[in-house]
């Protein structure tokens, strides 16, 4: 009777309620802290950096090194999960050390701790701050009491902060903004006085668990062609928007498939197309899939070089733009930006390591206003996961689930939301015309593609019937087996967490190609692997969400099904 009893308390715990619990909000910057979500604006920083003045009143090892090198509006900041209280708690207090050396102009030497609401487009719109004058060449102790230090609301109308609930961001600046002067600080031992619950309250926002489309770019060689649609006719006038100069082409080179990667490559080459000839290459992809609502998540490596601007982005289905493939469908009646435009990720070459996420509108389009982004040190280098949710009243952009923008119009019309029709995606590399002259090539690479929407009640009950189906079928069972002819072919643990191991009896030294379908029937993944031993180690699957999959296994020119559950 394991699986049985298996099965019902695993089931007891995911729909037994989460009890809130108390967190404190601090970081010793030594691996102690309850801050997950450090970043910059237009400045950089270094959680794990070495003290470089171990003196008076502190002689820890790490410190946070903030570093502002000529932004204009820079600070560093991070979110909590759920509200300050600020009724009783309101103290936030931190070490700072500010050496003489590292400034440039002559602006008042100060720091300013502000509290912000992070859901709201403008989240500063709304804040409150409180600034302290500091001392250079020494660590000193700041407090900022936001009940009885001055305070200043950037909305007079605002109530006093101790009457407020709505704040979930700390945003912490030197020397204050509107001014280019360079500030290398270091900060040390942040804390507030009070706790915050660590289950977030209830938004009534979609959960959105259940992929509906990807691509994970498994194979090699062309692109698949049933997803995604080459766009290379040129606008009118013979040449792209922004200054764009490159052709967009369907040659493999300028896309394709390679060790599970897509590979979008912009190259230096005299390319002519529709009567005009370029001296670039590149490639402009839109999904022949489209949708409303829901979470897309591209996991993606960026080019480098002064000129690149590679773009992971959305479009109105409705957009009137010949040559797009729903255009070219018979959808395209609505211009841009009335369509309506979402760039989950825009990265310029010229500024190395810093993305931003955007919205076009009737009310914000031309000069960029709705924006926000994030420092990512290593965006050419590594993998990051770029993401939006998008829900009925708002879009919220994030890095590694790091969110740095969220846009939520207080008054949502045809001006300010245009977001509520379906939507494709569109991957692309463009070249601008300050591209370095030594640009040979560059490429994004991008490992997947996937949209996941709220699974419905209907499918929810569906998967509930399955698996007390499963359970009556498997009372003594934890594995799942086939046997196919005279070998048997096993998998486990089931259900399983972040991995599986396919037992191969008979079968060695093997390619073998492994498919994991949702229960709904969409591919949520594929691999293709030699069993050089009579066992097969899959793993990554971690994060797939909880419910029911099916897994094909090809071998031997045979086809077998599995069915599985992820916990």
């Amino acid at each position: 009777m394991r699986w049985r009893q298996y099965t019902k308390l695993t089931f007891l715990v995911v729909f037994l309620p989460l009890l809130t619990q108390a967190q404190t909000v601090e970081d010793d910057f030594e691996g102690n802290g309850t801050i997950t979500s450090w970043f910059g604006d237009a400045c950089s920083l270094n959680k794990n950096f070495s003290n470089p003045f171990q003196v008076g009143i502190n002689t820890s090892l790490k410190v946070l090194e903030y570093h502002d090198t000529g932004g204009q509006f820079a600070n560093i900041r991070f979110d909590v999960p759920n509200n300050f209280v600020l009724s009783t708690s309101y103290t936030f207090t931190l070490k700072v050390y500010v050496p003489s050396s590292g400034l440039s102009g002559s602006q008042v030497n100060k720091i300013s701790l502000k509290l912000q609401d992070g859901s709201l487009a403008a989240p500063w719109s709304t804040q409150s701050e409180i600034i302290k004058p500091i001392l250079l060449n020494t660590w000193q102790t700041v407090t900022f009491d936001f009940k009885n230090d001055t305070y200043i609301n950037l909305d007079n109308g605002s109530a006093p902060p101790t009457e407020r609930s709505d704040f979930n961001r700390i945003v912490i600046q030197l020397n204050g903004e509107n001014n280019t002067d360079h500030v290398l600080a270091y900060l040390d031992d942040f804390s507030y006085d009070g706790t915050i619950a660590t289950a977030p309250e209830s938004s009534g926002d979609p959960v959105f668990d259940k992929l509906v489309w990807s691509d994970e770019f498994d194979g090699s060689g062309p692109i698949n062609s049933t997803k995604w649609f080459h766009q290379t006719q040129l606008p009118g006038g013979g040449s792209w928007y922004n200054g764009e100069v490159q052709h967009y082409t369907n040659q493999q080179a300028n896309a394709s498939l390679a060790g599970g990667v897509l590979n979008l490559t912009a190259k230096k080459e005299n390319y002519s197309d529709q009567g005009f000839t370029k001296n670039y290459t590149s490639a402009r992809l839109n999904s022949k899939f489209a949708f409303t609502y829901g979470r897309i998540e591209v996991r993606a490596k960026l080019p480098s070089g002064i000129g690149t601007w590679p773009a992971i982005w959305l479009l109105g289905k409705n957009i009137n733009e010949d040559g797009a493939y729903f255009d070219n469908q018979g959808f395209g009646t609505t211009p841009w930006p009335q369509c309506g435009e979402i760039d989950v990720m825009e990265h310029w070459g010229d500024n190395q390591n810093f993305v931003q996420s955007a919205t076009h509108t009737p009310s914000s389009s031309g000069g960029t206003i709705n924006k926000g982004g994030q420092t990512i040190s290593t965006a050419s280098s590594t993998f990051h996961t770029y993401a939006l949710d998008w829900f009925s009243d708002k879009l919220v952009f994030s890095v590694d689930d790091v969110v740095h923008y969220t846009y939520k119009p207080s008054v949502r019309n045809s001006s300010t939301w245009p977001f509520d029709n379906d939507f494709y995606i569109l991957l692309n590399l463009a070249i601008l015309p300050n591209i370095s002259t030594g640009f040979v090539q560059g490429t994004m690479a991008v490992d997947y593609v996937r949209v996941y929407q709220e699974q419905t009640e209907e499918e929810e009950e569906i998967e509930e019937e399955v698996v007390e189906e499963e359970e009556e079928e498997n009372e003594e069972v934890i594995t799942a087996i086939y046997t196919a002819e005279k070998n048997a072919i096993s998998f486990y643990p089931n259900p399983f967490d972040d991995h599986l191991i396919i037992s191969l009896e008979g079968h060695p030294q093997q390619a073998v190609h492994v498919k994991i379908y949702t229960f709904s029937g969409m591919l949520a993944r594929s691999f293709i692997k030699s069993a050089h031993t009579s066992q097969l180690l899959i793993e990554g699957l971690k994060d797939l969400p909880s419910g029911i999959y099916l897994i094909t296994l090809e071998v031997d020119q045979a086809r077998h099904r599995f069915k599985v559950i992820r916990r």
